[in-house]
């Protein structure tokens, strides 16, 4: 019994190449998809609007005004929540929209927009980076719900109808560029280009 143990353990610390390549093949494996699960758990746990309103800068400020919109409350009962305007659907937009957002962590640590006033004397600053950013990526997050390929014009205002069907003619807007404002209160648009 004793030799079988010595031998066990000679295998164990000293195992033949054939053995250690199937070990690490299997603990590669195992690592691999303990990581890979971790990592889209973490993904979809800040992915949520409960997590994006647990800090009070979002909570007290822009939560507040989302509220009293069409896409917190309407007839049909679909909501939009942050993540849905906020970080793009597909997966690898979403890991580099996580990344950018990484740097908004800096905010938050050095309490840049702590207070009511600090995010009023920031919130145009902070609306443009928004707004550069829907332009540059033409407006993805708002395209995940609405299509011009889906809309009904005839259903709509004069005023959007024309719009809409010019903008889709064009191909040179895109929803932002019409619909500042739409979820969050405006800020002072002095100097904002394009703004009437």
């Amino acid at each position: 019994m004793l030799n079988k143990i010595k031998e066990l353990w000679g295998t164990i610390s000293s195992p033949s190449r054939y053995y250690s390549f199937g070990i690490l093949i299997i603990a590669g494996f195992v690592a691999g998809v303990i990581f890979w699960g971790g990592f889209n758990t973490v993904l979809e746990a800040t992915n949520t609007e409960t997590f994006c309103i647990s800090c009070h800068e979002m909570n007290d400020n822009v939560y507040q005004e989302l509220k009293s919109t069409i896409h917190y409350t309407n007839r049909s009962g679909v909501r939009a929540t942050c993540p849905d305007c906020h970080v793009p659907h597909d997966w690898t937009d979403k890991i580099a929209r996580k990344m950018q957002a990484s740097k908004e962590v800096w905010g938050k640590i050095f309490k840049t927009i702590s207070t009511r006033e600090k995010f009023l004397a920031k919130r145009k600053e902070l609306a443009q980076h928004e707004w550069d950013r829907f332009k540059a990526n033409d407006s993805l997050e708002c395209r995940n719900c609405h299509d011009f390929e889906y809309m009904d014009f005839t259903r709509q205002g004069k005023r959007a109808e024309a719009a809409h069907s010019t903008g889709l003619a064009q191909g040179k807007k895109t929803c932002i560029d019409c619909h500042k404002g739409i979820a969050h209160e405006l800020p002072d648009m002095a100097g904002v280009e394009g703004w009437q």
